[in-house]
């Protein structure tokens, strides 16, 4: 396969090339993917540019690698790194799975003493813009976690939660409270509720 002629860097189109087996159900959760030799023979790449492709997509929970063993297709569980700003819809498609969100509210309300609060805001200034939008993976709900500052913790969701994000009446969901800053000043303050049996916190870190 000649790689060389697409417009991509070679480990990006390595890294496409694992996922559209992934995609297409060639290659399924729990299955051995081709090592770092495989794919330098098969693609005509060098084995620095196959192991960035790999190491990549574990790093974003598509893949599984054990040391001595092989690697493998993760268990496509919903899983976002804490520290790091991504776009959900990015992470649902690096996962090979289909994306999409409906925008439940979006209006301009007066904001609840803990909004104001969050957000710094003084007395006079009352008005937020208040969206709620639900994020569909495989056309199951889940929610998207980014951070600039958050706080994280297990709490049993209102009806109307539950409702939205398909869950039982006794599953917990992990709760995000977020704010984020532009230009020196808080700029939103959000609530990020993820079901517990569709959404892990993973994180990588090099020491």
């Amino acid at each position: 396969m000649n790689l060389d002629a697409l417009p991509q860097p070679l480990y990006a189109q390595v890294k496409n090339h694992v996922l559209r087996h992934i995609r297409s159900g060639a290659w399924r959760p729990g299955e051995r993917v081709p090592s770092e030799h495989e794919l330098v023979r098969e693609l005509n790449v060098s084995r620095m540019t196959a192991n960035r492709a790999l190491r990549e997509l574990t790093r974003s929970g598509v893949l599984s690698r054990i040391a001595g063993v092989g690697t493998f297709v993760a268990d496509q569980k919903a899983a976002s790194h804490p520290l790091q700003i991504r776009s959900i819809a990015t992470e649902i498609r690096e996962r090979g799975h289909g994306y999409r969100a409906v925008v439940l509210k979006q209006e301009r309300v007066a904001a609840p003493e803990a909004v104001r609060s969050a957000l710094g805001l003084g007395a006079r200034r009352t008005a937020v813009f208040h969206s709620l939008i639900l994020h569909f993976e495989r056309d199951l709900p889940v929610a998207p976690l980014q951070r600039v500052e958050h706080a994280v913790r297990a709490v049993q969701p209102d009806a109307a939660t539950r409702r939205h994000l398909a869950m039982g009446a006794k599953e917990a969901a992990l709760l995000i409270e977020r704010i984020t800053w532009s230009r020196g000043q808080r700029a939103s303050y959000a609530l990020l509720y993820h079901p517990g049996n569709r959404f892990e916190l993973r994180g990588n870190f090099d020491i």
